[in-house]
């Protein structure tokens, strides 16, 4: 289950493979503060590009609701249940039981902290999927799914209880992401999806006294690293877990594609007998290529101590992309694409990104590339900044999408 934050990620994340979307609309979903955000009006086209791809559209609406949100609320299932939404994500139970009752299917969110079987059952008489809460041990998650198997435990779909679990992405310090520490220095509630993420600063520890200041070795001692579940994904395969949720609904087009793709790749993996250590480095070094705040190796689920801090409060990519052109023209007959180089020159040999609300998110390596000189299209191994470009691509991409340079990142 891939993130979408834009029509450029949810694009990205379809042609990369993914079985699910999640998406948020609006205020009542845990991104509110973002730009990562649909409208009610995108809803219906949401459905219809997933639907085409073979994919399922969920929204999600897992923020606490106060009363006066209620007909905001209410409207938005409405309208969800009609566009063709698959189903809708939530934790607070108003939202759950009038989803069920509208007969809008219901995923149960991580923000319910579900925990063990009980809750499991409990949730069961309104919802199909539980995402269980991050801080449970493997072996607790397959005590859950054997539960569910031997007690026969089904949602309202008629269908067993599936179990979904957070796979890769940022980790929030507070258990299952309840925390009131954003709350407390800006009132602005996490649970309401505006965290300004104070635990990702440096914080210094001083004695109110004498002034004295503590030297901390990591101070970013509230800044845990992202989780990634790479290495162990074979043995949650075999646990039973039904989904793999990947977060990033803030994140680039390009962080949606590359994780979709691996995650993909990797299960499929697990199904054909083919999850082999080699293909879990090559794996890990395409997601150490996008976001991220280096990484947690399997994290509670193997049962580990705390204390993975990411040592930074922002990215660890080892590339970054930088604005170079734009898409003027595609020739589909011969699959190349008309570059206009608007900010940057270009090199043969060099990776490019072509980003788009329709192509998403499209990496190209430049074996070749062409230049109109003197009125005669000529191979150049160089051009500059200004110039028009014509470059094989894989697949279409359309005119105006933004094309980056992907260079590598140096890290301190």
């Amino acid at each position: 289950m891939a993130p979408a934050g834009s029509f450029e990620s949810l694009a990205a994340a379809l042609r990369s493979g993914a079985d699910s979307v999640y998406f948020g609309v609006g205020e009542l979903n845990m991104r509110a503060r973002a730009s990562a955000n649909f409208t009610r009006d995108d809803l219906r086209k949401v459905a219809r590009l997933c639907h085409a791809a073979g994919a399922k559209a969920y929204l999600t609406c897992n923020v606490i609701v106060y009363d006066e949100e209620m007909a905001e609320m209410r409207a938005l299932c409405d309208e969800a249940l009609k566009a063709g939404i698959d189903a809708v994500i939530a934790s607070d139970i108003a939202v759950i039981s009038y989803a069920h009752s509208i007969g809008l299917p219901v995923h149960i969110s991580v923000q319910a902290n579900v925990c063990n079987l009980a809750a499991v059952r409990f949730y069961a008489a309104f919802a199909d999927v539980m995402v269980l809460a991050r801080e449970l041990k493997l072996s607790q998650i397959r005590h859950i799914i054997e539960g569910i198997e031997r007690e026969d435990v089904r949602g309202p779909s008629g269908g067993l209880v599936r179990v979904e679990v957070f796979a890769h992405g940022a980790l929030c310090i507070a258990v299952s992401g309840k925390c009131y520490m954003s709350l407390a220095g800006y009132n602005s509630s996490a649970n309401r999806g505006a965290c300004y993420q104070l635990c990702r600063r440096a914080y210094k520890v001083t004695d109110a006294e004498t002034g004295f200041e503590l030297e901390i070795d990591n101070k970013y001692v509230m800044s845990p690293r992202d989780i990634c579940t790479i290495r162990v994904l074979d043995q949650l395969v075999d646990a039973g877990v039904s989904v793999f949720k990947l977060e990033g609904r803030g994140r680039s087009e390009d962080y949606v594609a590359a994780v979709t793709r691996v995650y993909k790749e990797a299960v499929q993996a697990c199904r054909e007998g083919a999850f082999t250590p080699e293909r879990v480095e090559a794996w890990e070094a395409q997601l150490h290529g996008v976001f991220n705040r280096d990484f947690w190796h399997g994290g509670y689920y193997l049962g580990e101590a705390w204390g993975e801090w990411s040592g930074c409060s922002n990215s660890r990519a080892t590339e970054q992309r930088v604005h170079a052109a734009k898409v003027t023209r595609f020739y589909a007959k011969n699959g190349v694409a008309e570059l206009f180089l608007e900010a940057l020159g270009l090199e043969e040999g060099q990776s490019i990104l072509v980003c788009g609300p329709s192509t998403g998110a499209l990496r190209v390596e430049v074996a070749e590339m062409r230049q109109d000189v003197d009125g005669v299209t000529q191979r150049v191994a160089a051009a500059p900044k200004g110039a028009t470009v014509y470059v094989a691509v894989p697949e279409r991409v359309r005119r105006n999408d933004r094309v980056y340079l992907v260079q590598p990142r140096a890290l301190a």
